[in-house]
């Protein structure tokens, strides 16, 4: 028997467990970065999620859209500007960030996952005022601080069997809409939807003991220990408010927490249904 076939084979009985495991279960994926501009990767990225769907898991893909979004402003003249790492967003920028987030970046997703033989609905925080906030500091704008999480419009459509795409838009009472920090509403999605997991995709390996040398990846990290590694400077830089999303999620119920590098293609399915995982995985530890 030819060789190959065999491994293919046993490829699939090595992912029957953890199969298993996730079946029925729901895990929210919060996809940004490489794995978004560069459209081999995502391709990869859209079929692992529908191949996840397909074997009975819940997937709820959270995404963002910052390059695309620096692109649109410098087409109509506005130069973007971050501070700590958040855009400043005046008022017709939050109106550009709505359009590309919510129609250009979404939309384009929930065609691809519906070629790769998926099914998908995209939703906005917006759509039954499923993200609530208030204005984070008045010198970023329109930037959102999260009040509320409203899961019924993503359980309704998990229910009918489709993945929900949500980009991350959110709104207040008076009408106002809200950039909202991917991490930051992928966290309090997949704590308020009860999530086995949350992945979070980056552009690095995961947390490395020393950031010049991959072979320093920490695999495992227990959430009691993350501020000794922020005061080490092992967590440090941007890598800081993604951490903090990441112990957001456990606290608010998350079992598991992955920070994977989505440059790698298959990345998802590699840490999702296999034992050999990649990237750095943040867990319940006993000061929770």
């Amino acid at each position: 028997m030819d060789q190959s076939v065999m491994q293919r084979a046993n490829i699939l009985t090595e992912a029957l467990p953890y199969i298993k495991k996730y079946y029925n279960k729901v895990i929210v994926v919060k996809y940004g970065g490489n794995a978004m501009i560069n459209d081999e990767l995502k391709d990869a990225v859209m079929g692992d999620i529908v191949l996840l769907s397909l074997i009975g898991i819940k997937v709820v893909l959270v995404h963002g859209g910052g390059p695309e979004i620096t692109d649109m402003l410098s087409k109509i003249g506005k130069k973007s500007e971050f501070v700590n790492g958040l855009r400043v967003t005046d008022k017709e920028s939050v109106d550009i960030v709505q359009m590309v987030l919510a129609g250009k970046v979404n939309k384009n997703l929930v065609n691809l996952i519906q070629n790769k033989g998926g099914k998908a609905i995209g939703l906005c925080g917006i759509d039954g005022h499923m993200i609530k906030a208030e204005m984070l500091d008045k010198k970023l704008g329109y930037v959102g601080e999260i009040t509320d999480v409203n899961v019924t419009p993503i359980l309704d459509v998990l229910e009918k069997g489709y993945i929900p795409v949500i980009s991350t838009i959110g709104c207040d009472d008076e009408g106002n809409s809200y950039n909202i920090n991917a991490d930051t509403a992928a966290a309090r999605i997949a704590g308020q939807l009860g999530a086995e997991s949350l992945i979070s995709m980056t552009d690095i390996e995961g947390i490395l003991r020393d950031k010049n040398d991959p072979s320093t990846l920490i695999s495992k990290i227990y959430v009691s220990d993350a501020p000794e590694l922020m005061r080490n400077g092992i967590i440090s830089g941007g890598m800081i408010p993604k951490v903090n999303c990441s112990i957001e999620a456990i606290r608010r119920g998350v079992k598991k927490v992955f920070i994977i590098d989505g440059r790698i293609p298959h990345a998802i399915l590699i840490e999702t249904l296999t034992n050999e995982g990649i990237g750095t995985m943040f867990l319940s530890g006993n000061n929770i």
